[in-house]
């Protein structure tokens, strides 16, 4: 790529720097020659790794705190588990590609203007706030129109039982929206430690609100609920404290903002803020949420059926009401088969972005295809390994996920065995997808989107005329020929921009994990065959601290063979996997960048202008495939700082001379790269990118704050 495409000058400082940014030109020296990119990256991996860690395993506990109350089988469970995804889905079609592709962007550019961007961001966060104050009512006073839109053959009186939740639940859209700004507000003055830690409160007071629930009304094992004698006390506890959860999260994050000593208030007038151009940049990411998040809505219509049959089943005194799963079971069985990726593929997407963005804008199409063969192998590690675990596991695991009812244990494990065993074809996609952002192409997103939601309204559309016992299994399914179907289409795409995509080493690495996989799979199944997994009699059928168990011992065997086995094999994208956790013990920190693949030289590729390039800051996650879970993700929209550069800037809390280290955002660009073009890169901005136009704190429709008098 010629130097033409990078102008030095693009807003008046060397190297693009920005206000008050110590790194610019020759000062600082110290703070120019940041750690190696490999361990930085590896350590952001870990950091993002362990924060999810911990909220997915608190998540586990919500959701098994809610199968011991309600039960896993039961319709009062599939009726509030559908209200309650409802507000984070009805967010993200509405208003989520919105915050992550246009307002995020624009808090972060305004954060490096004289003032911190405190005018800006005032405007921006009320504007927001009043759009989804009136989204969330309008949203919630039509609940029964959205819970007749969104389920299928209800009776009226579990309709009127789903309407009384979605009541609840539907304020969580509002909350949602907030935490999502809140959270940019911080990342942008480098704090990253709240949003982290925020969902973790949402779980404990969700799983303190089902405790004192169990306390109250018994388990349903032994005092079975359901719509005939469900009340008012109990949906405070089940919905009321979901809701209380989501607005802990949100709430929580007040206290590090007010600390920010930003001066935020309520401010009008929002002519010049550049948001209708923002979102003009954003509309291809504003359309694949839209499409995908449609697509989903319409599949968990679908999937809303069982339910509402097991009541008729019931009052019918048929017995066969007992074996049928509902939308409670395929969304714990979702949550179980989305671990290896949120834990593992995410963070590491998140991180090798960086790398990919770089290669991009440098036209150097062999490191971005290298990048993506790394990411790629890398994250198998993980998920070749989690697929087949899953899948050996899945006996004990759907019995302790159970509520205590064997039956229910047996239809989840047998929904968990179909999905699981595409886990890496739906981390791998994601990685896939990483690219196309990372070369600012938001249109092919669009359309691998639109395929696929074709694929599965088309295929939910004939489920619903299967047996009604079928009809998870076959989301499921449906489910498993998406995620293998999106990595075709997406390799199609790719090759024609990449020429090729290093198959062959990708193939040779997946086999030989595969091969590991499943020698400890073998592993597994002889300790499981021993602690009577196959035997429904068997030990860890007995109840589910029995199946804990069965997990606690068969796990750690088929782990410690897979490691060997990788040995054995010579499966060296092992220690890239490791090393961040060994960096972090102190052990491995410092491996060959070049054996590792973790970033490319800090040397300017030849072509390029020298400086570095700029690096996308939010999750651009609009998720290729429809959310498999309405659970809300907080990862989405936390964006994350730069892991190379430890930059100097003016830290204004005390004394506003002290000078610390922090990890701070790239300066932002005043014209999107793309509209520049390139030899990897149409003329197609990313959404996403900075798109505030005009200079930092000079919005020229602002009316200039005069200073107050003494």
């Amino acid at each position: 790529m010629s130097a033409t495409n990078f102008p030095s000058d693009r807003s008046g400082r060397p190297d693009d720097a920005a206000p008050g940014d110590a790194t610019a030109g020759a000062a600082a020296p110290e703070t120019a020659q940041p750690a190696a990119a490999g361990p930085s990256e590896s350590r952001s991996s870990a950091i993002m790794a362990a924060g999810t860690l911990v909220s997915r395993f608190l998540g586990f506990g919500k959701t098994w705190m809610l199968g011991t109350a309600l039960g896993l089988g039961s319709t009062v469970n599939d009726t509030f588990i559908n209200a309650n995804n409802l507000p984070n889905l009805i967010f993200l079609l509405v208003a989520g590609g919105v915050f992550n592709a246009v307002l995020v962007p624009q808090i972060i550019k305004a954060s490096k203007a004289p003032d911190r961007g405190a005018d800006y961001i005032s405007r921006l966060l009320t504007l927001a706030v009043l759009l989804l104050f009136g989204l969330t009512a309008l949203v919630t006073l039509a609940a029964p129109g959205v819970i007749e839109l969104t389920t299928q053959g209800y009776s009226p009186q579990q309709k009127a039982l789903a309407v009384t939740f979605a009541f609840w639940c539907l304020p969580q859209i509002f909350f949602y929206g907030l935490y999502a700004l809140l959270t940019q507000v911080l990342n942008a003055n480098g704090a990253f430690g709240p949003a982290m830690w925020a969902p973790i409160l949402n779980n404990l007071v969700a799983i303190a609100g089902l405790g004192m629930f169990i306390w109250i009304f018994g388990t349903n094992e032994f005092s079975a609920h359901t719509i005939d004698n469900w009340g008012s006390a109990q949906t405070l506890l089940v919905a009321g404290f979901s809701t209380i959860g989501v607005l802990s999260q949100t709430a929580i994050l007040l206290v590090p903002v007010f600390r920010l000593k930003l001066g935020l208030r309520p401010r009008f007038g929002w002519r010049g803020v550049g948001l209708g151009h923002a979102a003009r940049l954003s509309v291809w990411t504003l359309l694949t949420a839209a499409v995908g998040q449609l697509a989903f809505l319409y599949v968990m219509r679908i999937a809303t059926i069982p339910g509402a049959e097991r009541i008729r089943l019931q009052e019918a005194g048929d017995p066969s009401a007992s074996t049928l799963p509902g939308n409670a079971v395929l969304e714990v069985a979702s949550q179980l088969y989305l671990l290896p990726h949120s834990i593992i593929a995410l963070s590491l997407a998140t991180v090798l972005f960086n790398r990919m963005t770089r290669a991009s804008q440098d036209g150097n199409r062999a490191e971005l295809r290298d990048a993506l063969s790394h990411g790629l192998r890398t994250m198998a590690v993980a998920t070749v390994f989690g697929a087949l675990a899953l899948f050996a596991l899945a006996g004990p695991l759907g019995m302790f996920f159970s509520g205590g009812s064997r039956q229910d244990g047996v239809m989840l494990a047998q929904t968990l065995t179909i999905l699981a065993l595409s886990t890496p074809f739906m981390s791998a996609n994601f990685m896939m997808s990483r690219v196309f952002y990372a070369n600012e192409d938001a249109r092919t997103p669009f359309y691998v989107q639109l395929l696929l939601a074709v694929v599965y309204v088309a295929g939910a559309f004939a489920i619903q005329f299967l047996p009604v016992g079928q009809i998870i299994y076959a989301i499921a399914v449906l489910y498993m020929a998406g995620n293998i179907l999106s990595v075709v289409i997406s390799a199609v795409f790719l090759r024609r921009m990449l020429g090729s995509l290093d198959g062959p080493r990708i193939a040779n690495s997946y086999i030989r994990m595969g091969y590991a996989a499943l020698g400890s799979a073998v592993a597994g199944s002889a300790a499981l065959w021993l602690l009577g997994s196959y035997n429904p009699d068997g030990f860890a059928w007995s109840g589910r601290l029995q199946a804990l168990l069965t997990v606690a011992v068969a796990g750690p065997v088929m782990l410690g063979v897979y490691f060997v086995l990788l040995r054995l094999f010579r499966v060296t994208e092992l220690g890239d996997m490791l090393r961040p956790l060994l960096g972090r013990l102190g052990r491995g920190g410092q491996a060959p960048a070049a054996e590792a693949g973790d970033a490319p030289s800090s040397a300017p590729a030849p072509g390029s202008s020298g400086h570095r390039p700029e690096r996308a800051t939010t999750s651009v996650d609009t998720g290729l495939i429809p959310r498999i879970s309405g659970e809300f993700d907080a990862v989405s929209f936390r964006a994350g700082p730069d892991p190379e550069r430890g930059v100097r800037r003016q830290d204004l809390h005390d004394d506003g001379r002290q000078q610390v280290p922090v990890a701070e955002y790239l300066p932002g660009e005043e014209q999107p790269a793309t509209a520049r073009g390139g030899l990897l890169s149409e003329q197609i901005p990313l959404p996403g990118r900075r798109t505030y136009q005009g200079k930092a704190g000079e919005n020229p429709y602002f009316k200039k704050r005069r200073p107050r008098k003494k």
